[in-house]
């Protein structure tokens, strides 16, 4: 049986969502970003609360409405947009490409489900790809805004600020200085 799962961004989280389902006692056949696949047939009664237990305390849920799935997969086509491919398209057409719907569509089920647009969602998952690459310390400013797809470090600057409030520099600061970091070896 297939289950889709909300809030699956990363590596870690199947991870997690395989030993959460294996520690519930669900065979657990495979798992990807959003979902997972177990044996045993279809779950009913004590058996789904027994998942839902399981996912819920590793911070995930079941996905049982179509719209929220819909939401799941905008999230993991942004994801990947943003992380994985170096996308030619824009975001608009690579989320109606990807997720098979029109973007207009797209953008009035995730408004409405998620209570921010879709392009907020996806600033909000560039500058965190930005804040992972500062923290690795082994790019320049330059280097992260064209791996991030920026179009200028001005123009990453200014969307990093709009979400967390400090610059770049001033965040490296921050990151030095909570882990005792000297700033000449940021």
């Amino acid at each position: 049986m297939e289950i889709k799962i909300k809030n699956m961004v990363c590596q870690h989280c199947v991870r997690a969502v395989e030993r959460a389902l294996a520690d519930a006692g669900f065979e657990v056949l495979s798992a990807s970003l959003g979902s997972a696949r177990i044996g045993g047939g279809q779950l009913s009664g004590r058996s789904l609360e027994r998942l839902d237990t399981a996912l819920r305390a590793e911070g995930f849920d079941r996905v049982t409405d179509p719209r929220d799935a819909v939401v799941e997969r905008v999230k993991h086509a942004i994801l990947r947009h943003v992380r994985e491919e170096n996308c030619k398209f824009n975001l608009s057409a690579c989320l109606s490409d990807h997720v098979g719907i029109e973007y207009d569509t797209l953008s009035r089920i995730f408004s409405a489900r998620e209570g921010r647009t879709i392009e907020k969602y996806f600033i909000a998952q560039r500058v965190e790809l930005v804040k992972e690459l500062l923290g690795y310390g082994t790019l320049t400013l330059t280097e992260i805004a064209d791996k991030a797809g920026y179009s200028s470090v001005a123009h990453l600057s200014r969307q990093f600020k709009a979400v967390t409030g400090l610059t770049p520099t001033q965040y490296l600061a921050d990151m030095a200085a909570s882990s005792r970091i000297p700033l000449s070896e940021v």
